[in-house]
């Protein structure tokens, strides 16, 4: 396992696709401190408030076979669109010199979609991501998961 390296100004960054944490290391490597810098929340509305329409329907080319087109998944399309909008925000922090250092923790679900959104400047302030979801703990609680032990599971 690799130690995790958070110095003083990097930030943690622990989300879902519902919900993200933006949590800024106000003490060293050596003894970290977290504050919670920014929280961003999506509503998780039910799917009939999502999306009311029925299912579409196709004719066949030929003949008259007509076939259904697939439900579309609105609360996965609704994490999406959220991870999308925190890649933005995270890119606007480190090309505006807000942080030059991130830490991605979410679950590995999370993480599949957010990568596809990184800008190349987010690439490379990226130290390390973790594959574990931990946005529903306390601050003090995500602290103890990632840096008591020091390292990255």
């Amino acid at each position: 396992m690799n130690k995790m390296r958070l110095d003083k100004g990097d930030w943690l960054v622990v989300c879902d696709g519902r919900k993200a944490l933006i949590l800024e290391n106000l003490g060293d490597e050596m003894f970290p401190n977290l504050h919670t810098r920014e929280v961003h929340e999506q509503p998780n509305l039910s799917t009939h408030a999502q999306g009311t329409d029925a299912p579409g329907r196709l004719h066949g080319s030929v003949g008259d076979a007509r076939s259904s087109v697939e439900q579309t998944d609105w609360h996965d399309e609704a994490e999406r669109v959220f991870l999308k909008g925190l890649a933005g925000r995270l890119n606007s922090a480190v090309t505006s010199g807000e942080t030059t250092a991130l830490t991605m923790v979410a679950s590995p679900r999370a993480l599949g979609m957010i990568r596809a959104d990184y800008s190349e400047a987010v690439r490379k302030a990226i130290r390390s991501e973790v594959g574990k979801d931990l946005v529903k703990m306390p601050v003090y609680e995500i602290e103890k998961q990632l840096l008591a032990t020091g390292a990255a599971k």
